[in-house]
């Protein structure tokens, strides 16, 4: 058994802790990650209907006489994005480990930026474009894990879900600009129509790497490598304070005690997923399953194909319906940045997954029960129809920008502790863009033979996806990520976590609460630790 006392004195009081504002804005700039991924899904999904994009990339038909894309080629063109995403997340994790979160964010960004160079000199040849989109997809996976991390350990808890949260809001921002930059050039007669898109995402990665450049990197992540003073800098630059202030001296004791204490355990390692304490393998399978549920909920089967769906449902301009979704994921994305700090975590990914789960529901009948499999152009029966459809698309994208978008990536990035975070949040991020390929891959496939009976599927995850979080999702809003850490210890129940109150009392600061104004004594007792 090992036990651990850590006492301060009571009468220690420290300056008031600073504005919250250049935290704020440092994780903003960082989730320009997300960015580049949302404008990418965002492109693609009117790419693959585009005339000049199917001349070049697609099959011609002699029966037809058209240029067309086969389920394979569409589905690899739109799914290998997700395979270089999959590796990618793994490469997150040893960039973060190795030279850290901020220069990790800015090498993923630089393989990003070659991988669109690949595919904009692509001219004819399919597999160069298909080449481009694996590097691009490395890329995002990395930032899928660097961005959340960072913006984790530079948040102070009380507002550390919002600003994960804005990952997600910076995925749909980039969606809903992609989707209008396509339907401004979907019209011209050549290639400019998918390389003016393309070539903005040159502008986006730019942005992301200077934001970098000007930020300081995470002080968890210096304290971890034992680079103190550096550490010290960071915390002095972004509370705009003095190096030697007392408030900077406090803020990097609290995180050496914090990884002095982790460091007891030894070296973590791969292995330790499985045999860590406090159970590790239980908290790497609740990050695996939230990350997966995210995407079997469905709603990329609309961002990916969103166009050619309502192309088949008779909708005059499927691109201008695609924007339509693009705003309605982007506003009610600060509904979830809210949900997530007022109601907490499990409450709204619950409430999500039941007015998701009736969508699918309704959607699925209408479209099985009205349409034929590849639609129906020619009846004005369709129309109501499809309108209905519509309307229950913006619905669910409503909820799922509300709830399972952001706060996915809230959970996972305060599920484990910081020794084996970059592990955990890789190989749950990894589960993520694992169900996004089977999705992106086998969509294609599944409408053609079953059409809108697809959508029964989702339904049936959504409610899975809803059980598990009551089941198996402690709720973790409000807390540091060391009292996580003593709730899983606890042992207490998911359903019952909302009432659990941590024994441990942190220090307080501008990571863990920008709002104290002192320090308590503090006793912290942990055992045992195999």
């Amino acid at each position: 058994m090992i036990q651990v006392q850590i006492s301060e004195p009571e009468d220690e009081v420290l300056p008031d802790a600073k504005s919250p504002l250049i935290p704020i804005v440092l994780c903003l700039f960082a989730a320009m990650g997300g960015f580049v991924f949302g404008y990418d899904t965002g492109t693609i999904s009117g790419f693959i209907n585009l005339p000049v994009f199917l001349e070049k990339f697609g099959q011609y038909s002699d029966v037809t006489h058209k240029y067309y894309f086969s389920n394979v080629r569409s589905g690899l063109i739109i799914a290998i994005f997700s395979v270089g995403c999959f590796g990618g997340t793994h490469v997150g994790a040893e960039l973060a480990d190795r030279i850290g979160r901020r220069i990790g964010i800015m090498i993923a960004t630089g393989i990003y930026i070659i991988g669109i160079l690949i595919q904009i000199t692509a001219m004819d040849k399919w597999y160069q474009y298909f080449v481009g989109r694996i590097v691009a997809g490395v890329a995002v996976g990395a930032l899928s894990v660097l961005v959340p991390m960072f913006q984790s350990e530079a948040s102070p808890k009380n507002i550390r879900g919002a600003l994960v949260s804005s990952f997600q809001l910076f995925i749909t921002l980039g969606i809903f600009v992609g989707y209008c930059v396509t339907f401004g050039t979907k019209d011209r007669p050549d290639t400019g129509s998918y390389r003016i898109p393309l070539g903005l995402s040159f502008l986006w990665a730019l942005i992301l790497i200077i934001g970098m450049v000007a930020m300081p990197e995470s002080p968890r992540y210096l304290v971890s490598k034992d680079r103190i003073e550096d550490a010290r800098r960071s915390v002095a630059r972004t509370n705009k304070v003095p190096i030697d202030d007392p408030f900077v001296d406090a803020e990097v004791e609290e995180i050496q005690q914090n990884i002095n204490f982790e460091r007891l355990a030894g070296k973590a390692s791969w292995g330790e997923l499985v045999t860590g304490q406090p159970r590790i393998f239980y908290r790497l399978w609740v990050g695996i399953f939230i990350q997966i549920f995210q995407q079997l909920c469905g709603a990329n089967y609309f961002f990916y194909y969103g166009t050619s769906i309502f192309q088949a449902v008779g909708m005059e301009d499927s691109f201008a319906t695609s924007m339509i979704f693009g705003a309605v994921n982007f506003l009610s994305t600060f509904a979830g940045i809210y949900n997530v700090e007022k109601f907490g975590r499990r409450n709204t990914l619950i409430v999500g997954a039941a007015v998701m789960f009736a969508c699918f529901l309704v959607f699925s009948t209408l479209g099985f029960n009205n349409l034929y499999p590849g639609g129906n152009t020619h009846l004005d029966s369709v129309k109501p129809v499809g309108n209905a459809m519509i309307f229950l698309t913006c619905l669910f994208i409503a909820a799922f920008a509300a709830s399972w978008a952001p706060i996915c990536y809230v959970v996972v990035s305060e599920t484990y502790p910081l020794r084996i975070k970059s592990k955990g949040m890789a190989i749950a991020t990894s589960g993520n863009w694992f169900a996004n390929f089977l999705i992106s891959f086998f969509t294609p496939f599944i409408t053609h033979d079953i059409g809108f009976k697809y959508g029964y599927v989702f339904t049936g995850c959504c409610a899975a996806a809803g059980i598990f979080v009551y089941f198996f999702v402690p709720e973790t809003k409000g807390l540091t990520l060391e009292q996580v850490d003593e709730m899983y210890e606890s042992g207490v129940k998911p359903w019952l976590s909302s009432s659990w109150v941590p024994s441990v009392k942190p220090h307080h600061s501008t990571i863990n609460d920008p709002s104290a104004h002192s320090y308590e004594k503090n006793e912290i007792h942990h055992e045992p630790i195999v």
